[in-house]
């Protein structure tokens, strides 16, 4: 007879929460502000329909008129448009000997769960950091990527001044963009000259900034001979939505008896939305209708800008460290 399996410790209905819950806990996306979790879409990431059009009033624009003696007032009117957005299917599988440390646990189930948990946490990271790659490479977005990697010595590197400039490029809504996702190593450039201080939260969990904003390592964050691109963000910048479509099938676990003394297998599957608000997903480039791949939200060609210039709460800064 087998010992304690998988089966014996996951309860999906349980499970499945419970890492969704920890993921949020664990992400710095979601801790710093930048990742705003939605029950509405919660509610498109639970749609059959692979994208999702979301309709919206533009500004009102012109310039008030002289109110004159016998002159008619001119109607003018008000814009609309739509941001989309498009659902992102995930998997992962484990094997028991990946998990057996978590099963001498004194709550199983809670032990695997921070591990799953832990995994999709710095996975939905990769995500944002790749999908950000398509969604500034667009035409639309050129007017939020500050380059100043081709400038000759310093004036290529990221400074003080030139991080202004970068929040500067939001004019007078720059006060908006409130964390900054960097490379490990423009961070080590950066604390080096002691412009990286450590803060605590009111739960006394440190965490460092920059300038006053937020700081968010990934060595995700692009580098490509030497010019390394550091992301601005704002509060919200990015909408999150957890579905699960009728049919979807979160958490499984299988066993395999024949190998040995049997190995156990944990697969978890996440159906979500992760996008940023105000520049729509156009499906130019999507080979397969049930799911976008990695590769083709990186692709320029899927990205547009919908909302006005200082309404995008996110910002692309090329630089040296050198």
């Amino acid at each position: 007879m087998a010992g304690t399996t998988l089966a014996d410790v996951i309860v999906p209905e349980l499970f499945n929460p419970y890492v969704i819950n920890r993921t949020m806990e664990l992400s710095a996306l979601f801790n710093s502000g930048i990742v705003a979790h939605s029950p509405q879409f919660d509610k498109l990431a639970s749609e059959a329909a692979p994208l999702h059009n979301m309709p919206f009033f533009e500004d009102l624009q012109g310039s008030s008129e002289a109110i004159l003696e016998g002159k008619d007032l001119t109607a003018n009117k008000i814009t609309s448009n739509k941001d989309v957005s498009t659902t992102i299917r995930r998997a992962m599988m484990w094997s028991a000997t990946d998990l057996s440390a978590a099963l001498a646990g004194s709550d199983p189930m809670e032990a695997i769960g921070s591990l799953v948990a832990g995994f999709w946490a710095r996975d939905m990271q990769k995500e944002l950091i790749n999908e950000l790659n398509g969604v500034f490479a667009a035409d639309t977005m050129k007017n939020h990527v500050l380059d100043i990697s081709k400038n000759t010595g310093k004036a290529a590197n990221i400074s003080a001044s030139s991080f202004i400039d970068a929040l500067q490029l939001l004019g007078d809504a720059q006060a908006n963009l409130t964390a900054v996702a960097m490379h490990s190593a423009v961070k080590s450039y950066l604390k080096k000259q002691n412009l990286i201080v450590t803060e605590r939260d009111s739960t006394s969990v440190e965490f460092d900034t920059y300038q006053g904003r937020r700081v968010i390592v990934d060595d995700g964050c692009p580098v490509t001979d030497g010019v390394y691109t550091t992301y601005l963000f704002g509060q919200g910048a990015v909408a999150y939505g957890n579905g699960n479509p009728v049919g979807f099938v979160q958490t499984e676990v299988d066993r395999d008896k024949k190998k040995g003394s049997g190995v156990d297998y944990l697969i978890n599957r996440r159906t979500f939305i992760l996008h940023p608000r105000g520049v729509a997903f156009q499906n130019a480039v999507r080979a397969n209708a049930e799911n976008v791949t990695r590769e083709e939200l990186a692709n320029a060609t899927n990205w547009k800008r919908v909302y006005e210039e200082k309404q995008i709460r996110m910002v692309a800064f090329k630089h040296k460290i050198s």
